[in-house]
């Protein structure tokens, strides 16, 4: 056979084995040809700059934000304060969403003894009820826990890690983004692809 009749084949071939070394975590959600894929620590103060960047990115581009916790062990209420927006996410993601963004934005004025301030501040602002236990049987931790394993399962080391990953089935389907100032011209780039 000759090797021009091959080469479709063998392209076929390499695309297959790219899409299975892709983890899922670095696809979109189904339904989805783009989106952002971020790890963050909410007591992160680069998290802080970069989540209204996402959530501006994510709107403008109709794409899906999805956002991992990623609590680093440095910082002393960054673990809390994931468990807590677990809890508001069981009431509504964008009630999950609004308190990271919320969190981010008075980043600077929490420490431990007042993150459950802010959190009641919030949740009296969105008319939810905030129990003095927030995570008694350690389900939504397990579930940072869980995000945690996963990032460590992809070397993540550091916050924020942000990626715009594709559904395509090409050489590059996801993209770190390292510098923010680049985060647009990268998702225009994969878009293209």
């Amino acid at each position: 056979m000759k090797i021009s009749r091959l080469l479709p084949l063998i392209v076929l071939l390499n695309l297959v084995a790219i899409a299975q070394e892709v983890p899922s975590v670095l696809r979109p959600p189904k339904g989805s040809p783009l989106a952002l894929v971020v790890f963050e620590d909410l007591q992160c103060p680069q998290c802080a700059r970069a989540a209204p960047l996402l959530a501006q990115a994510s709107q403008t581009y109709k794409i899906p934000l999805v956002q991992h916790d990623f609590p680093l062990p440095m910082h002393n209420w960054s673990m809390n304060a994931a468990i807590i927006a677990r809890y508001f996410d069981t009431h509504s993601k964008a009630t999950g969403d609004a308190f990271r963004l919320y969190i981010f934005e008075h980043q600077r004025e929490i420490l431990p003894d007042s993150l459950r301030g802010f959190a009641e501040k919030f949740a009296a602002e969105h008319k939810v009820d905030l129990p003095f236990m927030v995570d008694p049987a350690g389900k939504l931790s397990g579930l940072i826990n869980a995000d945690r394993d996963l990032g460590k399962s992809i070397n993540i080391d550091h916050t924020p890690t942000i990626y715009v990953v594709s559904d395509k089935k090409t050489a590059t389907p996801y993209v770190e983004v390292k510098d923010l100032s680049q985060l647009y011209a990268t998702i225009d780039a994969m878009k293209k692809q």
